[in-house]
């Protein structure tokens, strides 16, 4: 018969072992670093649950995560429910695109279900030029290109969220700045990108044209 703290994190037996790790009382230290690593797996184990539950709604119900997969699968790309898989990530990010592998989203980064909406929007975007533009992605000036369309297009830089983020006066940038900034923080992490300063350099270099192509929308929708 397993012992009580080998029983699965819920229940009774749970509560209790989470009252006893709240007040100190009762719990021993091997008892206090099992309680903690129990935690860290029910926690894993919740997020991953729910990650797919707004996975599942969104590719069911999203405007705009439907318009993507419809639009990828016109220009000859395939893109399916078990190619956008949740998982820990262990930087601060909210998701990734791999061409060979598929869409990843962060579990663990996720605040809400419209979160996941726009990063999905965005990796969906990544995806729709792979396929339509085929992006060299070690290539700086088309991964700049593709991280400009993406953060513009997807929703993460809408102009309701800088307008809380940001003072009146820099209202009618807030969204052009925001894409700048997420564009130049994603260019960094390519490998071929030697500094920010490299980064910022490349962004600023195929901005206009980037930022203006809204393809497969007809403009800015989000």
């Amino acid at each position: 018969m397993p012992e009580p703290n080998d029983e699965p994190p819920s229940g009774f037996n749970w509560w209790r072992r989470t009252l006893s790790y709240k007040t100190g009382l009762g719990l021993t230290q091997e008892e206090k670093v099992k309680y903690e690593n129990d935690l860290k797996l029910k926690k894993s184990k919740d997020d991953c649950a729910k990650c797919y539950e707004y996975r599942d709604w969104m590719l069911r119900y999203s405007p705009t995560v439907k318009f993507l997969m419809d639009q990828i699968s016109q220009a000859g790309g395939q893109i399916s429910a078990k190619d956008i898989v949740c998982d820990e990530c262990d930087d601060l990010k909210g998701g990734g695109f791999h061409p060979e592998i598929g869409i990843l989203i962060c579990q663990n980064r996720l605040i809400d279900k419209w979160h996941l909406e726009d990063i999905v929007s965005h990796e969906l975007i990544h995806a729709y030029d792979n396929t339509k533009f085929k992006v060299d992605w070690f290539n700086l000036r088309h991964h700049a290109c593709s991280e400009i369309r993406a953060s513009s297009l997807s929703g993460e830089c809408r102009i309701m969220q800088q307008f809380w983020r940001s003072s009146i006066s820099r209202f009618n940038s807030g969204h052009q700045d925001c894409v700048r900034r997420r564009a130049v923080l994603s260019l960094q992490a390519n490998p071929n990108c030697k500094d920010k300063e490299q980064a910022e350099s490349i962004v600023d270099e195929v901005f206009e044209s980037c930022f203006n192509d809204t393809r497969p929308f007809e403009m800015i929708y989000r």
